[in-house]
């Protein structure tokens, strides 16, 4: 923890940077990806301070839209296309995901209720030709797509969309190697940036 605090001071000591920020934001991007503590979005998309809005959820879950029952995720994703304009969202699944593991490989989750049920949130089971495989590639990327398809039910996305406001992006992240891949609907694959 020291090191984190040590920084936090340092951070601090250099206003000059950080002045315009006060006035109020106008990113661009709407970056939707996981808590694991290994995907910093900044670092990923070289992003400065308010370039991107952000929302992270336990395996990049997009839940479902319900108007009568408000959650977190539907006001951040509505705020971010409503209020701030962004004109891209991106969904960041990663390699080695913990919660799409679990999914896969159909773990007791018994221990742990409040990540079994955010966990079934995911929609489909994240579908993968080699449930052993530790990166879980497959199934992340499966999963992403699904999510995609989740975020398209919002109504304020699906408004944006047909207007040809907003452009959705289905993002994979190798913790590995740090390599970022992207869907591409005209061959259904991921492929290097």
């Amino acid at each position: 923890m020291q090191p984190l605090i040590d920084n936090a001071r340092a951070f601090g000591q250099r206003p000059e940077e950080f002045t315009g920020l006060a006035a109020g934001q106008s990113p661009a991007v709407l970056f939707i990806t996981c808590s694991d503590s290994r995907v910093v979005p900044a670092l990923i998309t070289g992003a400065r301070p308010g370039e991107l809005f952000e929302l992270r959820t336990a395996g990049n879950i997009v839940p479902p839209y319900a108007s009568g029952t408000p959650t977190g995720e539907a006001a951040t994703i509505e705020y971010a296309v409503e209020v701030l304009g962004v004109g891209d969202v991106v969904v960041c699944g990663h390699s080695h995901c913990g919660a799409v593991g679990a999914l896969v490989r159909g773990d007791d989750l018994s221990a742990v209720p409040a990540v079994r049920d955010w966990l079934a949130h995911a929609a489909d089971e994240p579908r993968s030709s080699d449930p052993a495989d530790p990166a879980v590639a497959e199934a992340v990327q499966n999963h992403v797509l699904t999510q995609l398809l989740r975020l398209r039910s919002y109504p304020c996305v699906e408004k944006r969309l047909a207007e040809g406001r907003l452009r959705l992006h289905g993002w994979y992240y190798e913790v590995g190697t740090g390599a970022v891949r992207e869907h591409r609907p005209d061959t259904d694959a991921f492929e290097a940036l």
